[in-house]
């Protein structure tokens, strides 16, 4: 012992700490006081037990919150979009509905119109609690837009409901700078883990999303719990999800994965169109036109006369039916690229939802267009777009991996990997997130580019 001691002091004085410790306790004879002391010891010990005790705690009161969040969100979301299909008069309305959420913006929400990019903020530099009122304003721009006929997602009124409601919580369980960061990533992943029914999926995008290139695995415990918890939570509301299945997936040979990885090209880059194209269209609205109300107001004029124009709503709202569709039969080799439009004007202008579902959307078709000529099966190849472009614009390979298990089966696996793996690649550095700080650059040519945000490059 006097080796090891010498040696290592800090061993030394941990011995010391023992051997009065022990001493103290021989010592005491007070019987409730002897156990208050073994406990700390025990817990001394074995640190890890609090830690798992106090974010099972948390998590906990995040699943609750978030989860019955998500579900009153889904359901209300399943009957506004029902509601306008039966009522199609409705679309006619979009500029004024788009009007209602830039005003509602403009004037009391401009401290939550970041979305997304502010809880990405808040996770990579902690500043002020994110105010609560995003959740109710990014509920009810969502349900406007959807309601009227824009087409928009859901993840991102998931999430910012989530990360709004979590954040009010770090005060009073006086949480420090880092549990704090930790808990809007648990939020973020328990907001996706339940609005999509993966929890896994979740959890593992909340710790990829802010940090492109590294995983924090700090949060590792509490992002499962509270994803899981939040999904337990909302399949307890008995709350829908979509299901989605690919039966035929053909043996892995050289071949069939170079067929992959050519897919994953296209999507990457069909990716990185996107990207660019969201904030490119975003920036046109604004120097055009000065007065913010406005923009959507235009936008929802030019969504309006499109689906008049082409007589359809297939590209409007989530899409759900035609993202079904691709899975079980071709379809017309240009439906991707009429959602990417509707997509782009809906959100670009300043509609509310989101971007991943039409993501979705954009990946199942282009990969039932790729189906034409490469001999994969349509609905691996529309699973394989389901996901791949969703990586490849938010830099989320591994989420949108094991996302795809979750929907589709893990038989799909090795595919869905390539393709999102490759996606994630050819996409360079660019993201529907703009504030995502680079954590480690795709490529060492790209070096300098270390701790940079994707929107300062």
């Amino acid at each position: 012992m006097h080796e090891k001691t010498t040696c290592n002091p800090g061993g030394y004085s941990d011995y010391r700490h023992r051997l009065i410790f022990k001493l103290t306790l021989k010592l005491e004879k007070s019987f409730s006081r002897r156990i208050t002391l073994l406990t700390r010891l025990f817990f001394r010990r074995h640190t890890a037990i609090p830690y798992i005790l106090k974010w099972l705690f948390i998590s906990g009161i995040l699943g609750i919150c978030i989860g019955t969040a998500s579900a009153g969100f889904l359901q209300s979301l399943d009957w506004v979009t029902a509601y306008r299909e039966t009522h199609l008069w409705l679309i006619a309305l979009l500029p004024f509905g788009g009007l209602l959420i830039g005003m509602l913006y403009t004037h009391y929400g401009k401290d939550v119109e970041a979305g997304n990019n502010l809880l990405i903020d808040t996770i990579n530099n902690p500043g002020g609690t994110v105010p609560l009122k995003m959740a109710p304003f990014v509920y009810v721009g969502t349900m406007v837009t959807h309601l009227l006929g824009g087409s928009a997602g859901r993840e991102g009124t998931a999430l910012q409901m989530a990360g709004a409601i979590a954040d009010q919580f770090s005060i009073p369980l006086r949480l420090s700078e880092n549990d704090r960061k930790v808990l809007i990533i648990a939020a973020i992943a328990a907001g996706f883990g339940s609005v999509f029914g993966t929890p896994l999926a979740g959890a593992i995008f909340g710790l990829e999303v802010f940090l492109i290139g590294r995983i924090t695995y700090a949060a590792l415990f509490p992002v499962i719990m509270s994803a899981t918890l939040a999904d337990l939570v909302t399949n307890l509301w008995k709350t829908h999800h979509t299901h989605y299945h690919i039966d035929l997936v053909p043996a892995i040979s050289l071949p069939t994965l170079l067929y992959a990885l050519g897919a994953g090209l296209v999507f990457g880059l069909c990716a990185a169109s996107f990207s660019r194209l969201i904030h490119t269209v975003s920036a046109l609205f604004k120097a055009k036109i000065s007065y913010p109300p406005l923009r959507p107001f235009i936008g929802g004029i030019l969504v309006a006369l499109g689906v008049w124009t082409i007589g359809t709503t297939n590209y409007i709202g989530l899409g759900i039916p035609t993202i079904l569709a691709s899975f079980e039969k071709q379809l017309p080799a240009y439906d991707f690229a009429l959602k990417m439009a509707f997509t782009l004007i809906t959100l670009a202008a300043g509609f509310k939802g989101g971007e991943v579902t039409p993501l979705f959307f954009i990946g199942a078709t282009l990969g039932n267009a790729l189906s034409y000529f490469v001999p994969l099966p349509t609905e691996l190849l529309a699973g394989m777009g389901f996901v791949a472009v969703f990586a490849g614009a938010t830099n989320t390979p591994l989420a949108c991996t094991i996302m795809a298990m979750e929907l589709f089966g893990s038989g799909c696996g090795v595919y869905v990997a390539v393709a999102c793996v490759t996606s994630y690649l050819v996409s360079g550095h660019y993201s529907i997130y703009g504030r995502q700080l680079i954590g480690e650059p795709k490529h060492s040519r790209f070096s300098q580019y270390m701790g940079k945000r994707l929107n300062e490059l």
